[in-house]
């Protein structure tokens, strides 16, 4: 049957050990510099406020959301959420993560491009993402190559989606790095241990695009759209 085609696991285990590795990773990385406090002591929320009025960036609203490692920034509402840990924690690893997020603000304030695409690509790539397997296998047992080839058009916008991802969050990063210094949030030596976290998570980042795009492969040899044979 198809849907357990062994030749899938072949492409998919190397980037679902590669996740599941990063994951670990992040997690263990967060946990060590959750009990490190930092010296001024700002909660994560305290954090990326001062960072943002140090920016200019002054119509964001920093609020809690529930769930661990949840923080995101939503440009559509201008809202900053921090999970709990985040937001009222004055760990560096705390700091670190809520200043990341304030450099998603950063960046949409600055009306930085790859963050501008990002959030154009998302409702393609949740409905990709959501339909792309059926139309593919529905393709393979139908032995039908339009549906196999709208099945990889599908799943190549959460390949794509994945891959934008990329430098929109290396320059988060690195925004948040630089801004939490100049604004006296953490000293330079706090500073790259909260860069500790940070460069966890962006492997996290690298794993997706890196299981996607294995997938894609898949789907693409096992289609015959790249010179594989279809059975």
């Amino acid at each position: 049957m198809y849907y357990f085609d062994p030749m899938y696991f072949v492409f998919a285990l190397p980037g679902i050990l590669f996740a599941l590795w990063a994951s670990f990773y992040t997690k263990s990385t967060f946990a060590r510099y959750s009990q490190v406090r930092s010296g001024r002591g700002l909660t994560g929320a305290q954090a990326a406020a001062t960072m943002l009025a140090e920016q200019g960036v002054r119509d964001v609203v920093i609020e809690p959301v529930r769930g661990m490692l949840t923080d995101h920034y939503d440009p559509s509402s201008k809202t900053l959420r921090l999970s709990e840990q985040v937001y009222s924690s004055s760990s560096l690893a705390a700091v670190g993560v809520a200043c990341h997020e304030a450099g998603h603000a950063m960046q949409d304030a600055t009306n930085y491009t790859m963050l501008g695409l990002r959030s154009v690509l998302v409702p393609a790539t949740n409905f990709g993402s959501r339909f792309s397997y059926i139309v593919f296998f529905l393709g393979l047992l139908l032995r039908s190559r339009p549906l196999l080839m709208v099945g990889v058009g599908l799943f190549f916008m959460a390949v794509l989606f994945a891959i934008v991802t990329l430098p929109v969050e290396w320059n988060a990063t690195a925004r948040a790095k630089k801004a939490m210094v100049v604004s006296g949030i953490v000293t330079e030596q706090e500073r790259h241990e909260a860069a500790q976290v940070l460069n966890a998570a962006f492997l996290t980042y690298v794993a997706s695009a890196v299981t996607a795009i294995l997938t894609l492969l898949y789907y693409l040899l096992r289609s015959g759209l790249l010179g594989g044979r279809r059975d």
